[in-house]
């Protein structure tokens, strides 16, 4: 369901004029060093990021933050990685979309790996939606949802994000 009342743009256009600046300055970030999830199985979270994905491991440590707890990384390009958790023992419990929590982690790929991803999804059986012919949207095996995104970094359906 979504909301489309004027109001709603207004209040939008009236942010928009008040808080995006003519002349930005650059960010005080340098970028993503990681962003971290957690991982109920490890060899399942390994399959599915780097065998289906192509997304490779590039490290695996113990947590020094829990005794026992693995912390591991993949490469998403760009110098970014996407990080886990592990937390044996812990019970916490499957993922949950929240308020205030994680909505999806979208990912930009070329067009060709889009379409060369989208078929391994499909072969593989994981389901998944695809919006406006470069976004697919689905779920890694904890339930994390994920997009992959045809368009360059700093664009967002053929408009300018950056």
């Amino acid at each position: 369901m979504s909301i489309d009342h004027p109001a709603v743009e207004a209040a939008r256009e009236r942010i928009r004029a008040e808080h995006l600046r003519r002349h930005r300055p650059p960010s005080s970030a340098r970028g993503l060093h990681h962003f971290a999830l957690i991982s109920s199985d490890v060899e399942a979270t390994i399959a599915f990021y780097q065998d289906l994905l192509e997304f490779p491991l590039t490290e695996i440590v113990e947590n020094r933050d829990y005794r026992g707890s693995n912390h591991f990384f993949f490469d998403i390009g760009n110098g970014n990685l996407l990080a886990f958790f592990d937390f044996p023992g812990l019970d916490l419990g499957p993922y949950r979309e929240v308020l205030g929590g994680l909505h999806h982690i979208a990912i930009s790929v070329d067009p060709a790996t889009w379409e060369r991803l989208l078929g391994k999804l499909e072969a593989e059986g994981v389901p998944h939606q695809v919006e406006s012919g470069a976004s697919v949207y689905f779920r890694d095996p904890d339930g994390v949802r994920l997009e992959l995104l045809a368009d360059p970094l700093g664009e967002m359906y053929g408009s300018r994000v950056l």
